[in-house]
């Protein structure tokens, strides 16, 4: 399958460059007075589940990135595979995979592989187009940007995903369903099937309609007892 979103993440962030790390300040319980400060590392770890209705979402794949060491995302998404990531598909704690700092380059763009774990090993189940962006303070103010698509829809400006047309929960939109999923399989069964009803149809009416003795007549010609 495939999910279009265009939906955009906003995450305000203290980092101290010298440790590589955050600083998150918050209140250890909701009765204390101050803040404590702990220090994490600037990790960004995406998930894709699917969105059922009645049964539980199920999980499809993961990719985590400390962003001072991520993997270098693909051009295109032939070319994104579990090698981009630390250790490649096989965990290989000597591997060297190709990597950036986003506090360098302060933009990336590309994708990315999602994976999963089966006996406990790396599957290939998903790549994520994603594109990201670090902005100092002083010039975040400068250009505003609302979380999803929300205004101010700037900084860049996020469209409506163009989806496909069967993108859609087949429950809630029934014509597309039989459009995009009965119809295209099924046609020429419905259509003989239309076709055989009519003729049904008219021969019923016609042997209804007709005087008794040509009725008596088709029916000894049609019924051979």
């Amino acid at each position: 399958g495939e999910g279009n979103f265009n939906w955009r993440f906003v995450f305000n962030f203290d980092y101290l460059p010298s440790e590589h790390v955050m600083v998150v300040k918050k209140k250890a319980h909701f009765y204390s007075f101050s803040k404590t400060e702990s220090y994490l590392p600037p990790r960004l770890t995406m998930q894709v589940w699917d969105n059922d209705i009645i049964s539980p979402d199920d999980f499809i794949g993961t990719v985590d990135m400390t962003l001072h060491d991520m993997p270098k995302p693909a051009s295109s998404a032939s070319s994104c595979d579990l090698w981009q990531l630390p250790g490649g598909p096989n965990e290989d704690p000597n591997y060297k995979f190709q990597s950036l700092s986003l506090f360098k380059s302060k933009r990336s763009k590309g994708w990315w592989p999602m994976f999963s774990r089966r006996q406990g090993e790396r599957v290939l189940t998903g790549k994520m187009e994603l594109e990201m962006e670090l902005i100092p303070e002083d010039e975040a103010s400068s250009k505003p940007a609302g979380p999803g698509r929300q205004e101010p829809n700037e900084n860049p400006i996020l469209p409506e995903p163009n989806r496909p047309a069967t993108s859609f929960l087949w429950f809630t939109s029934p014509f597309k369903t039989f459009k995009h999923i009965i119809w295209r399989y099924y046609k020429w069964y419905i259509i003989g099937a239309i076709a055989l009803v009519l003729f049904l149809a008219l021969a019923a009416i016609i042997i209804y309609t007709a005087p008794s003795k040509v009725t008596g007549i088709m029916v000894q010609k049609l019924l051979p007892f």
